[in-house]
């Protein structure tokens, strides 16, 4: 097909799905295989999206994705329908171009996802998204699998605020319930003169607020996992992760803990993935402390920032996994197969990226580390917004590490 035939036939508007209401039914019973040359629609047409387009499509499924914006980085290696995400009608079409759905982010609006549940098949379900949309029902159903979660109270008032952060001591972080992410919607509580400015600019949105006491770590952590619909679960390696303003630069693997700590992260994965009914993928978000001890911090049920290392670095890759697991195929093996530390690119970085692209690499010839550069097509360079990633392969993390401090791209 050509693209611009592509083109006209992805970017549905949404008074065409509204005139055209097609008659929906289940196609697809719970548990059931659905086989390459299945069409997999996509609630989200970000850069997971397009990741996992691209894996699913070298094992020979079809893609179609939901996104608001026109030219999607989904959009852009598969059709598209162009809408809101709380469009229905919209919604309702890419049910009838699909033979199962899934999504690529946590915001898509529950509603919709709970309507396609009962329209089509979406074996992930909407009972999780609206668990881990919402930092208090996370919190809640992370305890119910028997797992850790750092001290947190719920706010419905700045008295309820001081209370809490007497409670807890400062440093303390308030987070809405809902919406926040790389560092947004919260707000962390050094001292008690914050309080009032802090429970002002945070209940300004309308959402719930929840206070968690300040996890004093030696380490972030994240471990992905998927399960199967017929209840095969693997797990892969844990991530060591690195952040800057709130945003992760660096997911270093294998991380720098020991072994008894690694499996231990497989175990709470693996709890987690049990209790909570997954069905894809799930990225368990972990605090190691200087004790020892392992607090989840957050989940994300689709594909990770920090599992993109495993496209290179892995016999299966968490996007080829996800699809494995959503269709119900055996899951893949998720041995690690090189040492390897995932870089993010931002707005800022992608100019001299591309400078560094265009000429030969003598500092990664010289350390002999093989740099994978993913970008996802989007438009604007924006500083700190995520364009794509490089995963740097090498003979060791320190020469992983060494490349990417050495081409001076990432000063921070």
């Amino acid at each position: 097909m050509s693209k611009e035939a592509g083109k006209s036939q992805s970017q549905t508007s949404s008074t065409e799905a509204v005139n055209e209401q097609p008659e929906l039914s289940t196609r697809q019973p719970a548990g059931s295989t659905l086989l390459p040359g299945s069409t997999i629609g996509i609630l989200g047409g970000g850069q997971l999206g397009r990741m996992m387009a691209n894996a699913g499509s070298a094992m020979g499924y079809r893609f179609i994705a939901l996104d608001p914006t026109p030219d999607a980085p989904t959009g852009q290696v598969a059709e598209q329908i162009v809408a809101a995400y709380d469009n229905r009608e919209a919604a309702r079409e890419l049910a009838e171009r699909s033979d199962v759905i899934t999504y690529e982010f946590e915001n898509v609006d529950a509603d919709v996802a709970a309507m396609l549940m009962n329209e089509s098949y979406v074996p992930q379900g909407s009972e999780l998204l609206y668990t881990t949309q919402h930092r208090l029902r996370e919190k809640r159903a992370i305890e119910a699998a028997g797992v850790r979660v750092a001290p947190y109270s719920e706010i419905r008032s700045v008295e309820e605020l001081h209370e809490a952060v007497a409670r807890f001591g400062t440093p303390c972080v308030l987070k809405t319930a809902m919406g926040g992410y790389d560092g947004k919607g919260q707000w962390v509580i050094r001292s008690k003169d914050e309080i009032p400015e802090a429970y002002e600019t945070l209940a300004r949105a309308g959402v719930q607020l929840v206070l968690e006491q300040f996890i004093r770590f030696e380490k972030e952590l994240s471990i992905i996992a998927a399960r199967s619909p017929q209840g095969e679960i693997k797990v892969f390696p844990v991530a060591e992760n690195i952040h800057v303003d709130n945003i992760l630069h660096l997911s270093i693997v294998p991380a720098r803990i020991s072994e008894n700590v690694q499996r231990e992260a497989e175990q709470l994965a693996k709890q987690i993935t049990e209790g909570l009914g997954v069905v894809g993928l799930i990225a368990v978000e972990l605090f190691y402390t200087a004790d020892g001890e392992l607090f989840v911090n957050e989940l994300a049920p689709r594909p990770h920032n920090s599992g993109h290392y495993t496209m290179e670095a892995c016999r299966t890759s968490q996007f080829e996994q996800h699809i494995r697991a959503i269709c119900n195929l055996p899951l893949g093996d998720t041995t690690l197969m090189s040492p390897v530390v995932m870089v993010n690119v931002l707005g800022q970085h992608v100019e001299p990226l591309l400078a560094l692209l265009a000429r030969r690499d003598e500092t990664a010839e010289r350390l002999k580390v093989a740099p994978k550069v993913h970008l996802y097509g989007k438009k604007d360079a924006v500083h700190k917004r995520k364009m794509g990633h490089v995963n740097v392969l090498a003979p060791d993390i320190d020469a992983a590490l060494s490349w990417i401090k050495e081409t001076t791209i990432w000063k921070v």
